[in-house]
């Protein structure tokens, strides 16, 4: 199965190892270590992208491709699939690189790999959290076609601050 996409403003594709340079450079970026989990690491060293790509080039398939632009790997987005009774769900994840927010990236981005998670890959239900304090990520979300399932009160830390999780979801 072909693991590229040509969107009209990037092409998600596989990572490569020659992808270092460019990934530590956007993701060594505190405005992008905000609004992801902490197991992103901050700061994003030459280390964490090594572990990084040889991470990426055993899980596989499409689990996580990077976002290229101009030649350039400047963010990646990726899934977690869902395990027993729950392996018809996935959840999805992302992080872009400061320089290329508000030029509808994201969007195109999202909603392809969601497309293709529905309709290649079979599951019939994405998940996407997002915390409450990154609207721009659940703007993300609604113009790829996903809708706020539910608000989840007090249930994460982010900066030793305690903050909501809003839970977006696309059906098949």
């Amino acid at each position: 199965m072909d693991r590229t996409f040509h969107l009209p403003t990037c092409l998600l594709r596989p990572w490569r190892v020659d992808d270092l340079e460019s990934l530590v450079r956007h993701a060594n970026d505190p405005r992008v270590s905000a609004t992801v989990r902490d197991h992103f690491p901050s700061p994003y060293t030459r280390e964490d992208g090594q572990r990084w790509l040889a991470h990426a080039a055993r899980a596989g398939r499409d689990t996580s491709l990077a976002i290229e632009v101009d030649g350039h790997a400047v963010g990646g987005v990726g899934m977690i699939a869902g395990e027993d009774v729950h392996r018809i769900c996935a959840e999805i994840g992302y992080w872009l690189g400061h320089a290329f927010w508000n030029r509808g990236v994201m969007t195109d981005a999202v909603r392809a790999y969601s497309e293709h998670l529905l309709r290649d890959r079979g599951f019939l239900r994405l998940e996407a959290p997002v915390f409450a304090i990154n609207p721009a990520s659940a703007r993300v979300l609604e113009k790829a076609g996903f809708e706020r399932e539910s608000v989840q009160r007090r249930a994460a830390i982010k900066t030793n601050q305690v903050i909501d999780v809003w839970l977006y979801v696309r059906l098949a």
